[in-house]
């Protein structure tokens, strides 16, 4: 009887996943046209920090059996802390780069 590690579909991340994760975070990103808007907005931002960090987490390159951190996993992670910042408040807006701040 062949290991679980052996089926293919323990090695990879369910099919559709990555395309929905693409989708989400496209939808949750902030433009340069809407950042006035809700660049205040922290769990807009959190948002789409995390939606970031997943999109990182099922890069097809990030296998969901690797035992080894990977450099999706460290930048996801990254995200995922960017992301706590805002939720807890820790973070705020620094200012548009345009405006000289």
């Amino acid at each position: 009887m062949p290991s679980p590690s052996a089926d293919p579909s323990t090695r990879q991340w369910p099919s559709g996943s990555q395309d929905l994760a693409r989708a989400l975070h496209q939808q949750l990103s902030i433009s340069n046209q809407q950042w006035h808007a809700l660049k205040g907005q922290p769990q807009r931002r959190a948002a789409e920090q995390l939606s970031a960090a997943l999109v990182q987490l099922l890069d097809e390159s990030n296998s969901p059996s690797a035992v080894e951190v990977t450099p999706q996993r460290l930048e996801a992670a990254a995200l995922v802390d960017h992301a706590l910042g805002w939720l807890k408040g820790e973070r705020r807006d620094p200012g548009c780069p345009s405006h000289g701040h």
